[in-house]
């Protein structure tokens, strides 16, 4: 079943316990914050333990959160988002056919800007193409969004870029040397660790609803692809040689990518090109881009300002609007 909650006490508790970190925080203070009694913060701080929280009570200093399971419920999450709209209402299961499936059926009911569904598990999870996206349980990191953004329909394309923007600075704050492959990929050493897929509806003139569905490959192990996969997917854990903590990725993630798509319709796609352009490992490579029927090669030189990538390729200056694209040589 999904857990869809408002946020509660326990949370709040639990907001201040992550925010201050390694420090303590005296149960006056949260008390005071909270408006509860003390015995009601303690009452919250046993149930969290009950959740597998581990956490320090020290006479005289207070509490300190020193652990949070491995899980992506709402309790784990919201107190570490640092959104206003992207997240703030969790759909969390534990295992679904595809999050975009479900986000896609929330946006037709109704589902606000910022609904976000997030599963431990997809049993059909799907890629760019109608590609399969393997979504090995408690391992990564599977998440849809759903977006109501004051768009024209021909803009929708630039809502990936965002994505990737956003989601290429969550991966590297994790400690994960991470790029982009256009269009929306990030990869690590031409290794794949994320994918992101944008569905939408659209009336002529405006866009209806986006969801933006990611994909992260967070603590998979080499076991968790299938064998045909395993010398081009990676996870973040193994790029950086030790577990990520998945609720802090998530949570980091949305934050980020609230932050870029706030950017975004502010200030329009300029400032979103130019920092796609400096995280991108695609640009100023040889590549092979395979669109439309067409088999094309040539130099990756730019992003343009709707999102295409321009290759050059027998003198001239190709737009590919769409298309897989393969890097022909390793850096």
């Amino acid at each position: 079943m999904p857990e869809t909650r408002e946020i509660g006490s326990e949370e709040l508790v639990l907001g201040f316990l992550a925010e201050a970190g390694d420090e303590f925080v005296s149960g006056e203070v949260i008390s005071d914050k909270l408006g509860l009694s003390r015995a009601a913060v303690w009452k919250h701080v046993e149930a969290l333990r009950g959740h597998g929280y581990r956490i320090d009570a020290v006479p005289a200093r207070g509490y300190r959160l020193r652990e949070i399971p491995d899980r992506l419920t709402a309790l784990e999450l919201r107190p570490l988002l640092g959104t206003h709209d992207l997240g703030q209402v969790l759909h969390c299961f534990g295992e679904v056919a595809s999050t975009n499936d479900l986000a896609k059926q929330l946006a037709e009911e109704g589902a606000g800007h910022g609904e976000v569904v997030i599963a431990e598990c997809q049993t059909a999870g799907r890629g760019r193409r109608g590609r399969g996206w393997v979504s090995p349980p408690g391992r990564n990191v599977y998440f849809s969004a759903v977006l109501r953004p004051e768009l024209p329909p021909h803009r929708a394309p630039e809502l990936t870029l965002v994505a990737a923007v956003a989601l290429c600075h969550a991966v590297r704050r994790a400690g994960v040397d991470a790029g982009i492959k256009w269009p929306n990929d990030l990869v690590a050493g031409d290794r794949k660790l994320c994918g992101i897929l944008t569905e939408l509806a659209a009336d002529p003139d405006q866009i209806q609803w986006v969801v933006l569905g990611a994909g992260v490959n967070v603590n998979a192990t080499a076991a968790d692809f299938p064998e045909e996969l395993r010398g081009s997917a990676t996870s973040m854990a193994l790029e950086r040689g030790q577990p990520v903590p998945r609720a802090l990725f998530a949570a980091a993630a949305l934050t980020l990518l609230e932050e870029w798509l706030d950017r975004h319709a502010e200030g329009g796609f300029a400032a979103v090109r130019d920092e796609w352009r400096a995280l991108s490992d695609t640009l100023g490579r040889e590549v092979r881009v395979l669109a439309g029927g067409r088999d094309l090669e040539g130099l990756a030189e730019d992003l343009d300002q709707t999102g295409a990538l321009l290759v050059r390729a027998g003198g001239r200056l190709e737009r590919v609007h769409s298309g897989d694209v393969e890097h022909l040589r390793t850096r």
